[in-house]
């Protein structure tokens, strides 16, 4: 399933420009949420990958750590979800629409409920994978 935003990228306090964004997720990969970032005038996608549990979090405070923070606030007098994405380049920061997260964290809930995502995953399969690798 993808769920379209629309985000703002905060340029400053005083300036933020439109950065469509959709959010995916997967029965097949059941705690990660995988965000793609369409840059304006680009024509290629930026994404990035966290999990459900901390998008469902920062809904009601603060989370993550490093590369990708979360926290709820207001901006222009709406409920809001910040993230916070900084890659070895430089950092961004990203207002999204409480309500749309809200929305979509509802959905993924129908796909899988929460405490279910170990039922969604086949172990066996991706420990082979992984020791195929090496």
């Amino acid at each position: 399933m993808v769920y379209e935003l629309p985000v703002r990228l905060v340029v400053s306090r005083d300036l933020s420009m439109p950065l469509p964004m959709g959010l995916q997720y997967e029965a097949s990969d059941p705690y990660a949420v995988r965000a793609a970032l369409y840059p304006l005038g680009h024509g290629g996608t930026v994404e990035w990958f966290f999990s459900r549990d901390m998008l469902a979090q920062a809904l009601r405070g603060h989370a993550g750590h490093g590369d990708v923070r979360m926290w709820s606030g207001d901006g222009l007098g709406r409920n809001v979800l910040y993230i916070a994405l900084s890659p070895p380049a430089g950092s961004i920061l990203l207002e999204v629409p409480a309500r749309g997260v809200e929305s979509f964290l509802r959905e993924t809930r129908s796909v899988v409920p929460p405490g279910a995502e170990s039922g969604q995953l086949d172990l066996d399969a991706e420990l082979a994978h992984l020791l195929a690798g090496s």
